[in-house]
């Protein structure tokens, strides 16, 4: 029994650490490849951007050592929910967990390096993202679907009126 929740608990925090890998190999490449030499590719572009602040670029005038924190304390809360709810939960729930985490933990080491997280797809409409900033959209979205979709228990005394 211990063995199997450890198991899955490391098969997720795997997930977890693979988005954060590729993305920041990703950020790696486009800071060499896309500076200065953007590619059209469509709908999405890859143009090299850095952004100060968080999502939508807020916060960007905030100091540097706040951004760093509120953004390392909310990746913490996420790696401990992942860690407590992986053993017992839904799978589909971890791995949503997992995709907020890889991208949270990627752009906090992003930033960690000079204070700005590194940006590279493009669209001209939208503001300029990550491949981090889609598992962490994407994992938040199958969170909320997850949880409207739960099985919520029904109080004690409403079971007993039946």
């Amino acid at each position: 029994m211990a063995a199997g929740r450890t198991r899955r608990r490391l098969g997720l925090l795997l997930v977890a650490a693979t988005i954060a890998g590729t993305d920041l190999g990703l950020k790696a490449w486009a800071t060499t490849a896309l500076d200065g030499r953007p590619i059209e590719g469509g709908p999405v572009n890859l143009q090299l951007a850095f952004n100060p602040g968080v999502a939508f670029s807020l916060a960007a005038n905030a100091p540097g050592w706040i951004v760093l924190a509120v953004t390392g304390l909310i990746t913490a809360g996420v790696a401990v929910a992942l860690w407590r709810t992986a053993p017992a939960g839904r799978l589909l729930w971890g791995v949503a967990l997992a995709a907020v985490l890889g991208g949270a933990a990627a752009n906090l080491i992003d930033r960690a390096a000079d204070g700005v997280v590194t940006d590279y797809l493009h669209t001209g409409w939208w503001p300029t993202f990550n491949l981090a900033d889609v598992f962490i959209v994407c994992g938040g979205l199958l969170i909320v679907v997850l949880s409207w979709h739960a099985d919520h228990p029904r109080p004690a005394n409403e079971m007993h009126d039946r």
